[in-house]
């Protein structure tokens, strides 16, 4: 784990949640589980943009509810809004949660932009993303003036979209990437930016029974270009992407076994460069509120936090 200066946003603590099943409680039991996230010590929680809650609203009624965890958006899709009003969401929750929301934006797939938001995804995504940044910076703003400065990552896989990570924002936030990348992407990035890959976990510690939750999750994002190109560039074959994926792309994915078992592939990313693991609790049921298992994990933050840098 390194020790880098980034500003006060940037330094996000070494475990974070990234959640979906959030989003599909009532939000009054999601403002709960947030406060009870915030009391355990995770600095921070991030939450999707998909098929559930609109994320800036989500971002804001989830601050609201707990006085020192931030949220981050993991990640707001660039098609969904236009660049005036990514900025002006950005700027509305900066000023009234100074320091505490951190914005991710990505340019999603092409599957959901094409449906989903009934717009054209194109074929050069890396240059909508600089585009869409540079109409986002140059955008007018007439809201109050937060005591903060707003700031931003990307999600990037590829080495270009990781260097543009590094100079239009504060780092990158890849997903559902293994260890290996981890390394990739922190010399892409240089020694300064922020990483903070996402890490999916199975509290289960029978092989089979574990690699049948990782299975169920990895079979949507198994259909991705975005994803399976990136595990192409690291040396992954059609072997290891057919079929639900070969037994050692599942293990590389998805982290299962006990929590000791988990807390090593955390570790592993924290040495391969992050600065900062988010990691995705998996059951194999999308409305199951994994309450216990992040208490679990909450009992190895102490330890993360001791670990000296290197």
């Amino acid at each position: 784990m390194r020790e880098v200066d980034q500003g006060p946003i940037s330094r996000l603590g070494p475990l974070g949640i990234w959640s979906f099943q959030l989003d599909v409680q009532p939000m009054a039991r999601a403002q709960q589980a947030v406060a009870e996230l915030d009391d355990l010590g995770f600095a921070a929680l991030w939450v999707p943009e998909a098929i559930a809650r609109e994320p800036f609203a989500s971002a804001a009624l989830l601050l609201s509810a707990a006085p020192r965890i931030r949220v981050a958006t993991g990640v707001a899709s660039l098609h969904a809004r236009t660049a005036m009003t990514m900025n002006a969401g950005w700027r509305t929750l900066n000023e009234a949660f100074p320091d505490r929301f951190l914005l991710g934006i990505g340019v999603s797939h092409q599957t959901m932009v094409d449906g989903a938001h009934q717009g054209q995804y194109g074929t050069k995504p890396y240059s909508t993303m600089v585009d869409y940044l540079d109409t986002m910076d140059n955008s007018e703003f007439w809201g109050a003036a937060a005591p903060v400065a707003p700031q931003r990552v990307l999600a990037a896989l590829g080495p270009r979209m990781l260097r543009l990570a590094a100079e239009r924002g504060i780092g990158a936030h890849t997903y559902f990437v293994p260890v290996e990348h981890t390394a990739v992407a922190r010399d892409a990035l240089g020694p300064d930016a922020l990483l903070a890959p996402a890490q999916t976990v199975v509290f289960e510690t029978d092989p089979a029974a574990a690699r049948q939750i990782a299975r169920q999750f990895m079979s949507r994002y198994l259909a991705l270009p975005n994803y399976t190109n990136n595990l192409r560039r690291l040396g992954w074959g059609d072997d290891d992407l057919s079929d639900g994926g070969s037994d050692r792309l599942v293990d590389a994915i998805v982290a299962w076994g006990s929590l000791e078992q988990i807390a090593d592939r955390v570790r592993a990313h924290l040495d391969a460069g992050a600065d900062h693991v988010c990691v995705q609790v998996q059951t194999g049921n999308a409305q199951y509120l994994p309450l216990a298992e992040w208490r679990e994990l909450a009992s190895i933050i102490p330890s993360l936090r001791a670990r000296p840098a290197v």
